[in-house]
């Protein structure tokens, strides 16, 4: 047990008795205390480097490269990535403009006309004519029919379809010195007067390859396609009308055996413009 004095002033006041177990752990205390500042005391010292070490890499970053900045975008490539994008929706559209495009071409195209009656046959049949005659009328062996020619010589249809029928070889047969018409501008043609080349005979009776519907239909194209007659015109209107146009009734009526060529005349006198007679022999022109 310790007495411990109180003294204040010199002056002894009291003598106080402190117990054991207090005072062990107050040495305890002091004792854990000093243990405890020795350790950190070594370890302070001992920490000094790795402080230091661990403030290196602070150092390091001074060495890292400094982040550059980017240009801003020009007014034209900002507008280009603020525009708005095509919908997704969309691109199954503008795939169809190519083929929409070309409906359209077809649409502005014109419509072919349709050539019908006895035009249609005659252009057919012409494929074989064109070797003598030339494709465009322009003539070789046979005559020119081109440029109105074929008009001149035949004013009449019906003059033009008996020689087309029977051929020239006929008209020298029968003793006829002219065919078509006997006042052409330029002379009268005579048979065999062309480079001394005959005209085939086309009929079936003289053992021609063209039917009487297909005869009619050969001659319309000659008149109108290749020798250039117009249909509208005062003058040939009433002859395309009659025979040529595809609403041709004698075209009908020897495409079904209806009628022939030696008997239109008869057949068809109803008419207005009565058709003059054709004949399958050869005869004189009527354009007298």
């Amino acid at each position: 047990m310790i007495l411990i004095f109180c003294v204040n002033c010199s002056i002894v006041s009291c003598v106080t008795e402190i117990p054991e177990h207090l005072l062990k752990r107050s040495r305890d205390r002091k004792t854990g205390d000093g243990a405890s500042s020795s350790e950190s005391g070594g370890t302070s010292g001992e920490n000094v480097p790795a402080v230091q070490k661990a403030a290196a890499p602070a150092k390091t970053a001074k060495n890292t490269p400094s982040v550059v900045l980017a240009k801003p975008d020009s007014p034209r490539v900002a507008a280009a990535k603020s525009r708005k994008k095509i919908p997704f929706w969309a691109m199954a559209t503008l795939s169809l403009l190519p083929l929409w495009g070309f409906l359209y071409a077809i649409a502005l195209k014109p419509a072919e006309k349709v050539v019908e009656g006895p035009l249609a046959v005659g252009s057919q049949v012409y494929g074989g004519c064109a070797g003598c005659h030339g494709a465009a009328g322009q003539g070789g062996a046979g005559r020119i029919l081109h440029q109105g020619e074929v008009m001149k010589t035949f004013p009449h249809i019906e003059d033009m379809l008996n020689f087309v029928y029977t051929g020239s070889q006929a008209y020298v047969a029968a003793g006829i010195k002219q065919y078509g018409d006997p006042k052409r501008a330029g002379g009268a043609h005579a048979p065999l007067s062309y480079n001394g080349n005959a005209m085939p005979q086309q009929g079936e009776t003289y053992g021609g390859g063209l039917s009487e519907a297909e005869i009619l239909g050969v001659v319309c194209h000659e008149r109108y396609v290749v020798g250039g007659a117009d249909p509208k015109s005062e003058q040939w209107a009433e002859e395309y009308e009659t025979w040529c146009s595809p609403e041709s009734e004698i075209f009908k009526a020897l495409e079904t055996g209806g009628t022939k060529f030696d008997s239109i005349a008869k057949d068809f006198s109803m008419m207005k413009e009565k058709p003059n007679e054709v004949g399958t022999k050869a005869r004189a022109s009527t354009a007298n």
